[in-house]
Formats: structure tokens, C-alpha cells, sequence
């Protein structure tokens, strides 16, 4: 995640944190076929709902760029995910990550990408 060992407050660098957590969590499927394959595969599973705190995190200290970079893209709801994985762990369903990352994140990610096109230039 980002470059540098300092945080940073270039909304790029967040937009690219998201990014490569979403390929991560690619990454970490491949091979998993279905939500109950994922489920069982605790570490392949543990790696996801990491990867989803990351996301979310980004999506936090974005700010209210998130919503000028990326309108329409439902930032509650991602900031929201990092809450309840860290405190509400235990009401997590497998399938609504399964979900998640199946239906929600390639739209985030071709929204995120396209922001980071139309500014790399700025």
C-alpha cells in the first residue's frame, strides 16, 4: 500500500491503496469458486475481510474527496464495512462479503480507476 512510509494526504495515493486491495482480494480468490469454498477457507477468508478494512480505511481518511472524485459511489457504506468488521466481527456473514466482493468491488474498482485516469494529469 502506497509508496511511502509516511501517510499521505494525496487523494491519489488512498484512490491507489484501494485499488491494490481490490486486486489483492483478487488474488486471494483465485480458485475460489463459491461463497461456501470461501467461507471454509478461513485464511483466504481472513485476507478478504483484511483487504475490506483497508478499503474502507482509504475510503475514511479520503474524506469528502471520495464523494468530488467518485460521485455515486456509496462511501457511507464502504466507511461503514470497516466498523463493522472491527467491532460488530461477530454479526459478519460470509456470504454478504461474498457478495461484496463479487458484485460491489468491480464497480468500485472501475470507478476508482477512472478517477485516477481523469486526474493524473492534474
Amino acid at each position: 500500500m502506497g509508496s511511502s512510509c509516511v501517510p499521505s494526504k494525496d487523494p491519489a495515493v488512498r484512490l491507489g491503496d484501494i485499488v491494490e486491495n481490490i486486486d489483492r482480494i483478487e488474488r486471494h480468490l483465485v480458485g475460489i469458486l463459491n461463497e461456501q469454498v470461501f467461507e471454509n477457507d478461513q485464511m483466504v477468508y481472513d485476507a478478504v475481510e483484511r483487504c475490506l478494512e483497508r478499503i474502507s480505511e482509504a475510503a475514511t481518511k479520503l474524506g469528502s474527496d471520495a464523494e468530488l472524485l467518485c460521485p455515486g459511489v456509496p462511501w457511507a457504506q464502504i466507511r461503514a464495512l470497516g466498523n463493522v468488521l472491527r467491532h460488530e466481527y461477530d454479526l459478519v456473514q460470509s456470504v454478504r462479503l461474498w457478495y461484496t466482493v463479487q458484485d460491489d468491488l468491480p464497480k468500485l474498482r472501475a470507478a476508482v480507476v477512472d478517477a485516477l485516469t481523469r486526474n493524473s494529469g492534474k
